[in-house]
């Protein structure tokens, strides 16, 4: 599959816009069921560096191909987010926190498969960009 230049421009665009919906899940960083679900990592301080990291893939999106590491930094961000969410996954119940939010349990339910897409996404987005040097 090859993926156009523009068609990587919208992906790092969605990958911000993904992350920073969790302004909409946390309800503007409010969702106490949220942050006490994960808070080592969905703590209020957490939910702001996602935010963060969200406008860092939208401020590089029209760059993207001069900044082959940063796709691969950005890789490995989303990798160690997918990874978190797997563990949680295992190791909580997703249905105990939507009983608490439908909010927050969405927000469980989707934020890993969206890390996990998008990791994949920055990685082939690097792979692509080191191919073509």
């Amino acid at each position: 599959m090859v993926m156009k230049s523009g068609t990587i421009t919208k992906g790092f665009i969605a990958a911000g816009v993904f992350n920073m919906s969790v302004l909409f899940f946390s309800r503007l960083f409010t969702n106490s069921i949220l942050t006490a679900a994960d808070p080592g990592v969905m703590s209020n301080f957490g939910l702001l560096m996602i935010v963060l990291w969200g406008l860092a893939y939208v401020s590089a999106a029209h760059n993207h191909q001069h900044l082959k590491w940063l796709a691969l930094v950005f890789a490995v961000e989303k990798l160690i987010y997918g990874l978190n969410w797997t563990k949680w996954m295992l190791e909580n119940s997703v249905s105990e926190v939507y009983e608490q939010d439908a909010m927050a349990g969405v927000f469980y339910t989707i934020y890993g498969v969206n890390d996990w897409l998008f990791c994949i996404f920055f990685l082939a987005v690097f792979i692509r960009s080191v191919r073509s040097n």
